[in-house]
């Protein structure tokens, strides 16, 4: 049985900055021979749900991991990176363990986001940080909107 990562949300898991979720029904139908491996890497890293809004401040989610950008709550600036990477790093050794090679994320978000990502009220060219992390150990990284 093949096994794809998948962002939590997109399975109907409150677990989104706002206690959401953001789930898709066709994303299951699409999935629903393979063995899903759901995870949620702000979660992973410890935040909690609800938790108040993040962003990259520069740059996309490769330059977190290269240590040149940070991710920091919108309302406050506090710097929630190592949470980021903590929950990244705990995606990929999910990852590892059970052999996926793809996986199923959200679009824009600080950690999922695989093309494009929120900078306030805007949606830009980058990828979030576990998808960033992910992409770069040679997993396929399919896009969810």
């Amino acid at each position: 049985m093949k096994y794809v990562l998948v962002s939590e949300c997109l399975l109907g898991v409150n677990c989104r900055y706002d206690g959401k979720n953001s789930f898709r029904e066709e994303l299951l139908e699409k999935l629903k021979d393979c063995a899903i491996i759901p995870v949620c890497p702000e979660q992973l890293g410890g935040l909690t749900t609800p938790r108040p809004p993040a962003q990259i401040n520069e740059g996309s989610g490769i330059d977190v991991l290269m240590k040149s950008a940070k991710v920091l709550r919108i309302e406050d600036k506090v710097d929630v990176t190592e949470q980021y990477v903590k929950g990244s790093e705990a995606a990929l050794y999910l990852a590892k363990l059970f052999g996926v090679n793809e996986a199923y994320l959200k679009e824009k978000s600080p950690a999922c986001g695989v093309h494009f990502i929120k900078k306030g009220d805007e949606k830009v060219t980058g990828s979030g940080v576990c998808a960033a992390l992910l992409r770069s150990e040679g997993l396929i990284i399919h896009s969810v909107e």
